[in-house]
């Protein structure tokens, strides 16, 4: 009995840890932690929430388990939904794709409405006054990168027009 109490105490406390840590890589992953992320981007500059919506977020799974086999960033075509596409390898969070996609923001210049300097597509869908449905995906490829697809509706980044 003395031998079962000391080794149920060391597995009980890994346990407990292993738990911890898979549920802090879900939470940088959670739809909720998608949401906050776009919405403190569209926060910054006067734009109102995006929600998570279900049929979206679907379709993001549905492209994203699609792309698997090769992880290429490859958009999905799909004239329905704007999408954001990243890839990463470790511990890439759905949370670090949208702040990579935010940090573009210093490549959009707004009185121009165009990219100065770099990319800044990302950034304007992320921000876009009218998508105000979001769905996202997160997978992990066979070459053992992380692929992850936003998706917003409606769609933005429509020439001509401002995000915001």
């Amino acid at each position: 009995m003395e031998n079962h109490n000391k080794f149920s105490l060391p597995i009980l406390l890994l346990f407990i840890v292993l738990t911890t840590l898979q549920s802090a890589c879900q939470a940088q992953n959670s739809q909720q932690d998608y949401v906050d992320a776009h919405n403190a981007a569209r926060a910054q500059v006067g734009v109102g929430p995006i929600a998570w919506d279900e049929t979206v977020a679907a379709f993001a799974q549905s492209y994203v388990n699609s792309r698997l086999g090769d992880c290429n960033l490859v958009h999905s075509q799909n004239k329905q939904y704007g999408e954001n596409l990243v890839s990463g390898v470790g511990d890439f969070t759905g949370q670090a794709a949208v702040n990579l996609w935010v940090a573009e923001k210093g490549n959009y210049d707004y009185n121009s409405n165009s990219c100065v300097g770099g990319e800044c597509l990302h950034y304007t869908q992320v921000v876009w006054s009218t998508s105000v449905r979001l769905g996202c995906a997160r997978a992990q490829c066979n070459n053992g990168w992380w692929f992850i697809s936003c998706n917003y509706a409606p769609p933005g980044n429509i020439a001509g027009q401002h995000p915001y």
